[in-house]
């Protein structure tokens, strides 16, 4: 670059930020110790999740942004936005408190404009989880992990193999140790009389131990050396999540999570039943539980059935 060109401006994002997100900005800029402006990680139908700073440039959070919904009548819309907002951080505030593996709750604001209950939508600032999801994790161990039976240049994600490769799966004590730790994980959630409502090993993550490890974990370095599967299973994303202590709304939760694990890692598909005896020591009260599960599944498989 030379001294008389001009340094790239920023792309404009597709939409507006939240206020919180502008004044964080604006703040950062004008200070010495500047921190980087929030990036768009991911977006959904409901809520936009920010990777920003907390209080300090060095303490990364998630703001995860709920905007107003045009299609709905305003009051209406900043009511349920409202409710919903103070219900996930009311859930995350619990689970914390009762050492479930949840990220810790900074702060909550709902943003309104006007004495007519109007809202700009709903805020919710947590712990970043460094790491990455379960799916991704798991996928990118897998790929290491030949199939014994496979054909040469088969994809090693999706293709089930037989006996040998499922034995060669259950012995490694990596993916046995991280299946215990996802029972474990849910069985303290439905301990404290919470259900997650959508459990899939993509709000399921892998905190990284190692720091030198924490960026881009979704896939090995090289062929030869496998991702780590270390690291404590957090549960994120709880916007669906409600507190029951309904033994159906628990299994259908299970049954949620053994679904999404059997799409998402058909090869250790049979291994979830590792992650069910760790959550059935975790949770005491499990029996009932495990029990309603079966008549859920014969519910989804009468289902898958008829179409």
């Amino acid at each position: 670059m030379t001294a008389t060109e001009q340094p790239p401006a920023q792309q404009a994002p597709a939409f507006p930020l939240p206020r919180i997100l502008i004044y964080q900005s604006t703040a950062s800029s004008s200070s010495s110790s500047s921190s980087p402006p929030p990036t768009l990680v991911a977006q959904g139908a409901e809520a936009r999740v920010y990777r920003t700073t907390y209080l300090e440039p060095d303490r990364p959070c998630a703001l995860k942004y709920r905007p107003p919904k045009p299609y709905r009548h305003p009051v209406l819309d900043a009511r349920l936005t409202r409710q919903r907002i103070l219900a996930e951080a009311r859930i995350l505030h619990k689970c914390r408190h009762e050492g479930v593996p949840v990220p810790a709750l900074y702060a909550v604001d709902v943003e309104e404009d006007g004495a007519d209950g109007r809202t700009n939508g709903g805020s919710l600032l947590t712990e970043w989880i460094e790491g990455g999801p379960v799916r991704a994790r798991l996928n990118a161990w897998l790929a290491t992990k030949p199939v014994p039976s496979a054909d040469t240049g088969a994809d090693t994600n999706t293709v089930v193999g037989g006996e040998e490769d499922l034995a060669q799966l259950r012995a490694d004590p990596s993916l046995q140790a991280l299946l215990q730790r996802m029972g474990t994980a849910v069985g303290s959630l439905h301990r404290v009389g919470v259900v997650h409502g959508d459990l899939t090993t993509s709000n399921l993550m892998l905190r990284t131990v190692d720091a030198s490890a924490a960026g881009d974990s979704s896939g090995p370095t090289d062929g030869a050396t496998a991702p780590s599967l270390d690291g404590d299973v957090v549960m994120i994303d709880f916007g669906l999540a409600s507190q029951s202590s309904s033994d159906e709304d628990r299994a259908v939760d299970l049954y949620v999570l053994e679904r999404a694990f059997g799409s998402t890692h058909p090869r250790a598909e049979a291994l979830f039943e590792e992650v069910i005896k760790a959550y059935g020591q975790a949770f005491k009260q499990s029996g009932p539980v495990l029990r309603k599960l079966e008549d859920v599944r014969m519910r989804g498989r009468k289902r898958s059935m008829l179409g």
